[in-house]
Formats: C-alpha cells, structure tokens, sequence
C-alpha cells in the first residue's frame, strides 16, 4: 500500500536522521556511497536474529524451515521488483562488485578466449572496471573503452565502430556515481545485441534512481547492493538471463552450491544456488526485502519527482555561488552533484562541511578515469536521496559559502 509523499513522515523512519555532529544536526548527502536504514528494515534485522536465526536450506527443524521461507520470500520480492521472469534468474551476492566479479570470471570461462574483446565505458567505477582488466589477463583478451564528452554523455556513436565481430559483453553503470548521467540503457543494449554482444548492467546508482524492469531493458545481467536501496549492508544481487546462468561455471565452491560430490568429482545444484556457495547472507536478504516494500510504500514514482526537484534547486543554488564549477552536465541526470569550489581541494572543501554537521564525499570516488578526463584531482560529491529536503540544500549552501569565504 503507497502511503502520501509525506517528507516529515518519511523522515521520522529514519533513526539517524535525528543525531547531532559537532553540535548540528546531520545534513546527510552521501547517498551515493550508502544509503540510511528506516525503521522496519531495523526492526526485520533485530526480530530475524532474535526469533528466526538459522542455517538455510536442507535442516528439517522448525528454525531453519522459517529461516529458508523468509530468505526464498526474500528472492521472490527482488524478483518482482525488477521483473525477472523467474527465481532461478536472481543470485544473491554480497554486493555490486560481488555480482561483477561473478560474472567477469564465470561469463569470461565460459564465453571468453584469447584475443576476444571487452568493452567498458569511460565513466566506470573501479568495480565495473578491474574485474574485466583481470578477465583479459587472464584470458589474454583486449579491454576497450566507450568515452564520454565533456558534459558526461556517453559518445553512443562510437559504440558501432568500437563493437567488432570479437566483442563479447559490454559492461555499462546505469547511472555514473560521479556525474550523475543516467545512460540510455535499452539503447545500448539494442546497439549491443543487434551485433551479437551480451550487456552487464552496473545498477548499484540506478536501483533507486528508476523503476527498473530487466524485462524491458533486456539485460542481460543486472547488478546492485541493498545498502544503496535502504537495505543492509553485505546484501546484493546479481540478475542473470536463466540460459546464460546455466552455461557458466560456478564462481567459488562450497556448500549448497552442489548436487553431490566424491574425491573424483563435484555436480552442481540447480540455478541460483549454484551460485550461491557457503552460508548465505538470508538476515541481509531478508532486510534488504523489507527494504523494497517500504521504498514501494513510499511510492518510487513520488520519491523520483522530490529526488529531482531537489537535484534542479541544488543545481540552480551552487551555480549561484561564483567560482562553483559542476562535473557533470548531462541532460539526463540522477540527484548526484559533483563539483569544485574555485582552487579549494575537495578534501578542505569536505572537512570544513563536515563541521557544519553536513555529510558529503570528497575524492574520486572510485572513478579515478573520470577525474583523469577532466584534469582534476577529485571533486566534492551530493548525492541526495527522497528523505532530503531544500532546507538541507540550503544549509549546503551556506557551507560552500563559508569556505569560500575561509579560503578567499
């Protein structure tokens, strides 16, 4: 059931929303690294631990039968939420970069040989980068790179010529965690499949930035983490179209993953488990579920729209402020401002902020390529989410004003 957009509702589910730093109340604008928790999703953690805890899967008592039920349910809710056609297409990792890496090393046994060719873009975080630079290392294949221009638009129209007859997956974020650019995903994603190509999808931004359906986009693999969502940290998933899952190697062997084994061999268990090697994560399942039922409460649609009118006022803000310059311009965007403050390092940018009580991320930010195609060091990043509001904003502000002011 969606309940109304009510921002001071909202905010109240938020435990830490009310603390002090330093004295102030927190000002938290560092959604893009992780996301608060609201209440629920505490509470579905507490009551797992306190009245469910067990081992999953194969244990005949009571415990492990109600532990299994919830994490199964859990794998269920997921499998709604983006659209996948079926369980069997939803493994669950210990996050985006968990879910890449799966796919880097078992697409990359099955599908990948010496002298193949890897595409990624230009505006990658390092998860969406390294485990393809070790794939073709280790397969011996080539790493090539789709770039973006100067506002952060991918330059699409290089992607034909980039694509050849060894391409075999292309790897691209849904929404870059330093620019804030929503790429057009079912656009690459045709691109890509028209020449035979497979398309790895980096949805840890865009989870929460867009209603997603793996459906219609016609992904190929998806991947994102709870804590991005709302949910627990040490939760994620990776989606995978079921024929491709089936034809990988498993990643890592263990528990749960096998059919049976002796000292001359080991069969597989069905899909997902045979991804899932080991004690699985299903209190983090389990959280990060609950956490998809209260941002669906909330109404994803309401949530987008005050997201977005907040990125406009913030936008239309900094720029007042001279000598603010924003990395990242794209037409489309996500509630994610990067930006510099005339000749101020991000870092003193930062921590004068952070004594203000106001939350932001200085650095690369895992996108060391993306600074290097601007020149810069690093940028200070904003990166809102729906239990932000332009009071906050406004306080943003005033702390941008004021080390412009310490610093001349």
């Amino acid at each position: 059931m969606q309940m109304p957009f009510d921002i001071s509702k909202i905010r109240a589910d938020f435990p830490i929303l009310n603390r002090k730093v330093y004295g102030k109340p927190l000002v938290y604008f560092d959604n893009g690294a992780t996301t608060h928790k609201p209440t629920c999703v505490l509470e579905t953690i507490s009551h797992f631990y306190n009245q469910i805890n067990s081992n999953i899967h194969r244990g005949v008592h009571a415990l492990s039968q109600e532990s299994t039920k919830e994490y199964e349910a859990a794998r269920e809710t997921i499998r709604a939420f983006i659209n996948a056609k079926g369980t069997s297409e939803i493994i669950f990792t210990s996050g985006t970069t968990a879910s890449v890496n799966l796919v880097a090393f078992s697409f990359g046994e099955a599908f990948v040989k010496q002298g193949d060719e890897v595409i990624v873009s230009e505006m990658e975080h390092h998860s969406n980068i390294v485990p393809w630079q070790l794939l073709c290392e280790r397969k011996g294949a080539t790493l090539k790179v789709l770039p973006f221009d100067d506002n952060g638009e991918l330059q699409l129209e290089k992607l034909d010529e980039l694509i050849t007859v060894k391409t075999r997956i292309l790897a691209v974020t849904q929404v870059s965690n330093s620019l804030g650019t929503v790429n057009p995903i079912k656009e690459i994603i045709v691109k890509a499949h028209a020449k035979g190509v497979k398309v790895l999808v980096d949805g840890a931004q865009g989870v929460k930035h867009g209603i997603v359906d793996v459906q219609d986009m016609d992904a190929d693999f998806y991947v994102f983490s709870g804590h991005k969502i709302y949910g627990p940290t040490g939760i994620g998933v990776l989606y995978g179209k079921e024929e491709l899952l089936a034809a990988m190697p498993p990643w890592q062997g263990g528990g749960d993953m096998i059919a049976r084994v002796t000292f001359e061999k080991a069969t597989y268990n069905e899909l997902p488990f045979k991804f899932e090697a080991g004690t699985a994560n299903y209190i983090g399942a389990a959280g990060l579920a609950k956490a998809i039922e209260y941002y669906q409460s909330v109404g994803i649609a309401a949530a987008l729209q005050h997201e977005d009118e907040l990125l406009a006022y913030a936008t239309q803000r900094l720029l007042s402020i001279e000598g603010v310059r924003i990395i990242g311009n794209a037409k489309n965007k996500a509630a994610i401002i990067s930006f510099l403050v005339g000749d101020i390092h991000p870092y003193d940018t930062g921590m004068i902020l952070d004594k203000m009580g106001i939350a932001v991320r200085t650095g690369t930010h895992c996108t060391e390529p993306v600074m290097d195609h601007f020149g810069i060091d690093g940028t200070v990043r904003a990166s809102m989410a729906f239990y932000n509001t332009k009071d906050e904003i406004d306080k943003l502000i005033e702390g941008v004003e004021r080390v412009k002011l310490m610093f001349g």
